[in-house]
């Protein structure tokens, strides 16, 4: 089966970030909303396909974290695992949208159940290698609205697709 032919099963994005903030919960009636932060570091976005199966998420796990996208204080582009910084993970299923007209539709996302299932996966994993290396690993809820707040110091942003 060719790449072209080959289902997509996620899609990220990676943002490099000088800081960024994330609600993971949202305020109530009796409690404040809830956030995490982080400083330098590199945002994940993240959403997973219909088909999407456990089976990519180590492949997607090593070529994130091994990415050259972070910029060092020398100029010089290095991966997560060479810097210090953390890594804030945010669900985004918008990323699955297809325009269809005036109108986004995500008939190609994956259903909430599983989503959730690999997302939880996805961090466990992700925290686990980065627990190794040194990057602390943040994340934002599977299904909450995602209020996110992001000072970065470039255009050092990259797509890819699994």
């Amino acid at each position: 089966m060719s790449e072209k032919e080959r289902a997509l099963a996620a899609r990220t994005v990676l943002q490099q970030c000088l800081r960024a903030r994330l609600q993971v919960r949202p305020a109530g009636e009796r409690s404040e909303a809830e956030f995490v932060q982080m400083d330098r570091g590199t945002v994940l976005y993240i959403c997973f396909f219909k088909g999407a199966t456990d089976d990519i998420l180590p492949k997607m796990a090593s070529t994130l974290l091994n990415l050259r996208l972070c910029e060092a204080d020398s100029g010089k582009l290095s991966s997560l695992l060479e810097l210090p910084g953390s890594l804030l993970i945010v669900p985004q299923a918008t990323l699955g949208g297809e325009a269809k007209g005036r109108a986004v539709q995500y008939h190609t996302d994956i259903s909430k159940e599983d989503g959730l299932r690999l997302h939880s996966a996805f961090v466990s994993l992700r925290e686990q290698e980065a627990a190794k290396a040194g990057p602390t690993v943040r994340h934002g809820s599977y299904g909450n609205r995602q209020v996110l707040s992001l000072d970065t110091n470039g255009p050092f942003t990259h797509l890819m697709e699994f």
